[in-house]
């Protein structure tokens, strides 16, 4: 055998002995697939236990399988939910809608102005403001429900909205989004030319700044509207009055009356937090593309 043959055959075993790159290729999808499987099954376990429980009368709550169907008893219990104590449930919703719309709305406007500040204005001490934004992050908002209620008990604002709407308004997160969006999305030069142009800075702000900042606004948006809606020991320890309370606090307040009155509301509470999430389906389905698009900016960029 020449050194010519000789070099060929080992080639040819190098080969076979190398795993085909085409091969890994598929088996890592397949790894990442069966992953997001799970996933995905983790996170949808709990909504299609919601989703049954919520058809069943009582009797087939406890004495039936969990995860499957035993009779179809969903519009009763709708009507039941719409119809209990004076159709509370309906006030309550309203309540939500009122704190997490507005409440939303107004903090995405002030988010976005802040953010446009940091982001485009250099103003001493511009730094040390980020800074504190940043640090608040550390800060639970469970610390800062009982210094809030001490303040709104001071100036009255106990059991009212504004104890919920006040703060709302004030998200350092959103705050932080808006000007990393800011920083991604408006030049200087745009800016420039539009002072030069004879512009003011409100003028600036609301005529172009917002316009370009629609799927970041979005964003923020729809980040603070589910957390204001899915907010709990805030609106617990500031809204005492069940006309004032949120869905989170009245469906609570039903699965309490249990123990205190022995009257069983357990099935009005599922069909009552299956109803819940459907505000927050329509809005995630009316803003999916400004969302998707502002979650993945960064990655385009």
């Amino acid at each position: 055998m020449t050194l010519t043959e000789e070099r060929r055959g080992t080639r040819q075993l190098r080969r076979l002995n190398t795993p085909d790159p085409a091969a890994r290729s598929r088996g890592g999808q397949r790894f990442l697939l069966a992953g997001l499987a799970l996933a995905s099954a983790y996170s949808l376990f709990p909504v299609w236990w919601l989703i049954v429980a919520a058809t069943k009368n009582r009797t087939g709550l406890y004495q039936s399988n969990g995860l499957w169907f035993s009779g179809m008893h969903l519009w009763q219990n709708i009507r039941q939910v719409f119809t209990y104590d004076h159709g509370i449930f309906l006030r309550w919703t309203a309540n939500s809608l009122l704190y997490a719309g507005i409440g939303s709305l107004g903090g995405t406007l002030i988010a976005l102005a802040t953010g446009y500040g940091l982001a485009r204005f250099d103003f001493p001490g511009r730094s040390t403001v980020f800074a504190c934004v940043i640090g608040s992050f550390l800060i639970p908002i469970a610390l800062l429900t009982l210094p809030l209620y001490l303040m709104f008990s001071t100036i009255g604002l106990v059991d009212t909205p504004w104890a919920m709407l006040i703060p709302c308004l004030i998200n350092p997160f959103s705050v932080y989004l808006a000007k990393v969006y800011t920083e991604a999305t408006i030049p200087f030069e745009l800016l420039e030319a539009a002072r030069l142009d004879g512009a003011g800075e409100l003028r600036i702000f609301l005529s172009i700044v917002l316009r370009m900042m629609t799927t970041g606004a979005a964003t923020v948006f729809l980040l603070a509207f589910v957390n204001t809606w899915n907010a709990f020991f805030l609106p617990l320890t500031v809204l005492r009055g069940e006309t004032n309370w949120t869905l989170t606090i009245g469906l609570y307040n039903w699965t309490g009356k249990r123990l205190e009155s022995g009257v069983d509301l357990t099935g009005l509470v599922l069909t009552g937090a299956l109803l819940s999430i459907i505000p927050m389906a329509v809005m995630m389905i009316a803003m999916r593309r400004y969302w998707r698009t502002g979650v993945t900016l960064g990655a385009l960029k």
